[in-house]
């Protein structure tokens, strides 16, 4: 018999759903502002299999989790010290490609129509024109993380008229959204010949401070940068004096580091910077919190038969095992 914690928003219908799937197997159901439930924190320690993202401390070394299946794609929370060596960590890679490529193709023509800045002109009742703007048709889009966010973006901006490419941290395997597919270690040759220059990478040592001050002196000062995966591929500091020495034209970013981003901190007054409080993502979108819930569905069913997992995590990189 295994004991099943399920920590997603789901409806009373949902619910049903879940609990037919587990059939004789048990299976509790609670919200976030029940974290601090005596009863919640007893079965989470005794469960055998969590559905959602729980505090990595409260599951740390759980002797009898063997899988979490989160609702996130990202996956460093839970990569360090957490969980047990008979633990199974599956992520929601393929649910957050539409709302974030979405929401990546509206930053950039929000950047390149000056959209903010009329808006302000708007609140300010101020008649004015604001000057030449861009068209997004023939510029070249960088997509550093050619996964399921950077394929759909890349997908979005090729129907646009741009030439795309991707980089990949392996496998040159050719993709119909890229003109190009190249491997993270060319970055230093390609970043110079980015338009638009996007990161959809998750938080690893690897990834940490990707951009740092060096490469951002090898980017165009016109380019514009977006960044929708962690906050720390980014060198803040590096990133602010670029956007002031006017280095690069602009930047979008839903997710920084810190996070949250502190009142007093200096990346809020860089130039021409976008900010937004990591929401392209989540639940906000009907479609990706209804792919979520079928990721994790189709995983309870598997891991309570025995079949194979979707979206398995190699525990030494965060990123999809093959």
């Amino acid at each position: 018999m295994k004991t099943i914690v399920c920590l997603l928003e789901l409806t009373s219908k949902e619910k049903e759903r879940f609990r037919a799937a587990a059939g004789e197997h048990p299976i509790y159901f609670f919200s976030r502002d029940e974290l601090s439930n005596p009863e919640y924190q007893k079965l989470l320690f005794q469960a055998n299999m969590i559905i959602g993202n729980p505090p990595p401390k409260q599951i740390r070394h759980s002797p009898h989790l063997e899988l979490l299946q989160l609702q996130s794609a990202g996956t460093n929370a839970y990569l360090q010290d957490v969980l047990g060596p008979q633990t199974l960590l599956t992520n929601a890679t393929g649910a957050y490609g539409l709302a974030i490529s979405e929401y990546m193709v509206g930053m950039v023509f929000q950047i390149y129509k000056k959209s903010a800045l009329y808006y302000e002109n708007q609140r300010q009742k101020l008649w004015k024109d604001e000057g030449m703007v861009q068209s997004v048709f023939g510029k070249t889009v960088l997509a550093i993380g050619a996964g399921d966010i950077g394929t759909e973006f890349a997908r979005r901006m090729k129907a646009l008229g741009c030439y795309t490419i991707g980089v990949r941290r392996k496998d040159r395997s050719p993709c119909e959204a890229f003109d190009e597919i190249h491997l993270i270690d060319e970055l230093d040759s390609l970043l110079p010949r980015g338009d638009i220059i996007s990161l959809s990478l998750p938080s690893t040592p690897q990834t940490r401070f990707l951009l740092d001050d060096r490469r951002f002196h090898l980017m165009r000062p016109d380019a514009i940068l977006l960044n929708v995966g962690r906050g720390d591929v980014l060198d803040t500091d590096a990133l602010i004096h670029a956007l002031n020495e006017n280095r690069l034209s602009a930047a979008a970013l839903d997710v920084t580091d810190p996070e949250p981003l502190p009142e007093n901190h200096p990346l809020w007054e860089a130039k021409n910077v976008y900010i937004t409080p990591h929401i392209s993502g989540g639940g906000h979108l009907k479609e990706t919190r209804q792919k979520i819930h079928e990721i994790c569905f189709r995983n309870l069913s598997a891991f309570l038969s025995g079949n194979p997992l979707c979206n398995l995590v190699d525990l030494t990189t965060g990123y999809k095992a093959k």
